[in-house]
């Protein structure tokens, strides 16, 4: 059974952030993730987990001044320092809630040689100092109508990157709205890339909504997983067009209570 993880960013969010937590334990999920923690003290995100008794499975690195329409750094050349401070940030908060997994934003760039080899020095570097500490690092492809000129957009593209970086504690975060968008096939690509995703996203197609709203048979995705023998988790990174709890329909059989 896939075990769902609420995405905190995007879940929840009729209350305030670190009131997330509990509000998902509530509805059924041992589980969750987030995207950017940094505009809160990491012990008090701490706090909130253990008192939700939920599990940090995922967050990002950061990346850059989003404000100003950055999405990424891990890419652009003379931000590698930038990039490495980011890292020992990202590990401080992980380990204060537990968390094994980061998820490095790539960025806003061409698809060239100088941008790929800078990721690749970047991808690893933070593998191997994650290694260190015993969390793993996973890097996103992401679709170009939601972020268009985002470097990484597929699934073969981010693969390339992780087999010139050559370290085993980096993998694929495959979110299936993305890739549905990019590539379709999804079914397959898990099948064939399932070694190498360390993580996985869902949201429906074309509205990043509910599972269920759109184009994307989760009814025979999600036990697909199972039948694939997929161990990790699922996270939740949907908008819900209404009310969190009630737009959990789809996740009922999933959810404990």
């Amino acid at each position: 059974m896939p075990k769902l993880a609420a995405n905190l960013s995007t879940l929840f969010t009729e209350v305030d952030f670190l009131a997330r937590f509990a509000a998902a334990r509530r509805a059924g999920f041992r589980y969750v993730e987030y995207q950017f923690p940094y505009a809160w003290p990491a012990q008090e995100i701490a706090r909130a987990a253990r008192d939700a008794a939920v599990q940090v499975v995922l967050h990002n690195a950061p990346a850059g001044e989003m404000a100003r329409g950055e999405r990424g750094i891990a890419c652009l050349p003379g931000r590698e320092r930038e990039f490495r401070d980011g890292v020992e940030r990202a590990i401080e908060y992980a380990t204060a809630v537990g968390c094994k997994r980061l998820n490095c934003i790539a960025g806003l760039a061409p698809a060239d040689r100088t941008h790929f080899d800078v990721l690749v020095a970047n991808v690893r570097h933070a593998a191997r100092r994650l290694a260190e500490v015993a969390i793993e690092l996973v890097i996103e492809p992401i679709n170009t109508r939601s972020v268009p000129g985002f470097f990484l957009t597929r699934s073969a593209q981010a693969v390339d990157v992780l087999n010139v970086a050559g370290e085993a504690n980096a993998r694929l975060q495959y979110d299936v709205f993305h890739m549905q968008i990019m590539e379709g096939d999804l079914a397959r690509t898990l099948e064939r890339l399932l070694g190498r995703i360390g993580h996985i996203q869902v949201a429906d197609v074309p509205d990043r909504h509910e599972p269920g709203s759109g184009e994307i048979n989760f009814a025979f995705l999600l036990p697909q997983l199972d039948r694939l023998g997929y161990s990790g988790w699922v996270g939740c990174e949907y908008n819900p067009r209404g009310d969190t709890v009630a737009g959990l329909t789809w996740a009922k059989p999933y959810l404990s209570p």
